[in-house]
């Protein structure tokens, strides 16, 4: 499968033959012996243009409804930057990374706090206990006018919304079929916010066990039954979302979280049985389960990725090389943005972040 276009081999015949130095007739002979101009260095604005902001290392500025305790980063950090919501971040990234227009933001970051008609009650089971959060409703009323607010922020800013990181729709390779179809139902509904935000793409977590199931023992080789329905339920559901939003314009990513996705091969699997150009990986430079799926996790993932990753440091890893990962996507012909989203380490969330805006640019 075509990671680019959801159809056919990923090399398709006419790719072969070019792959291939092989013409298609004399005329492609002689093309192919004529010396190949190099492409010009991309300029500074376009390299400008292949960043975006983030508001995950950002979000202890954020007024917002998740719940952070008061604590020595959160008080440090609004006390050097003040504090902001969603409709200022447009402005606060066109201030804080020069030149750059272009934002990947939170899904728990969105509404207006004052106003309980845009919220939504959820239930959620951490462990064994349950409690309800109130979460962003993108098809309510005043939800759709607070998003319609924010889209005239960004054009009056003269900024756009690349990516929204989601963690709203869950449940979505739940065995229970009602769970599963209910967080389609919701990633459908924030699809069509995405619309109006003019969003290209939308992460959409997979669900299931947050540590995927393993293989057991047999009388002659291991097998995995449990994994593969959870993959199953996965893959129709991202049929799914990818169906609807692509007649929104909408595209559906998978990010190298937990569960089924911290496999990046079950990534590939996912993206490869939906067969859709409106579902493709979102890869994140450092979210990986050990340092040797650092950088071959990443070349895996490189090729079924085209609108936006997340250029990571977390000091969770020795060997974070910024640089070097940010060459494996642009060698993969990645023509997407990177996305500033700094983990964790020794600099604030605004400091990572400007550190990474320097490192990237450098790669590019």
């Amino acid at each position: 499968m075509n990671p680019k276009t959801g159809t056919g081999s990923y090399l398709d015949r006419r790719d072969f033959f070019k792959a291939a130095g092989v013409g298609l007739g004399a005329t492609g002979l002689a093309a192919q012996a004529q010396p190949q101009a190099s492409p010009a260095p991309p300029t500074e604005k376009q390299k400008l243009e292949r960043i975006a902001s983030n508001t995950w290392p950002l979000r202890f500025l954020f007024k917002s409804r998740m719940g952070f305790a008061p604590n020595q980063r959160t008080g440090d950090m609004k006390k050097k930057y003040g504090e902001i919501t969603m409709l200022d971040f447009p402005r606060f990234t066109k201030d804080t990374f020069q030149g750059v227009t272009r934002m990947d933001i939170f899904s728990g970051l969105f509404g207006d706090v004052a106003d309980d008609s845009m919220y939504v009650a959820v239930p959620l089971t951490v462990g064994a206990a349950t409690r309800t959060t109130l979460e962003f409703d993108p098809s309510s009323a005043s939800g759709k006018r607070w998003l319609d607010k924010l889209a005239n922020t960004m054009a009056a800013t003269g900024t756009s919304c690349q990516h929204i990181s989601n963690n709203a729709p869950r449940d979505i390779s739940e065995l229970d079929t009602q769970k599963r179809k209910a967080g389609i139902e919701v990633a459908k509904k924030w699809l069509d916010g995405a619309r109006i935000l003019g969003a290209k793409s939308m992460r959409v977590n997979s669900g299931g066990p947050r540590i995927a199931p393993c293989a057991v023992a047999t009388a002659d080789y291991p097998k995995n039954d449990e994994i593969a329905r959870y993959l199953a339920n996965c893959i129709e559901s991202f049929k799914e979302m990818a169906d609807y939003g692509g007649k929104l314009g909408v595209k559906v990513t998978l990010e190298n979280h937990w569960g089924l996705t911290a496999n990046p091969i079950n990534i590939r699997i996912i993206v490869d049985s939906v067969g859709s150009p409106f579902c493709e990986a979102s890869p994140d430079f450092c979210n990986w389960e050990h340092e040797y799926l650092m950088y071959n996790g990443l070349k895996d993932l490189a090729p079924y990725a085209h609108t936006n990753v997340h250029a990571k440091y977390w000091n969770r890893w020795k060997d974070n090389d910024v640089r070097r990962s940010v060459r494996i996507m642009r060698d993969a012909g990645f023509e997407g943005t990177f996305a500033l989203e700094y983990e964790d380490g020794p600099w604030d969330g605004v400091e990572g972040s400007q550190y990474l805006y320097k490192e990237v640019l450098a790669a590019l």
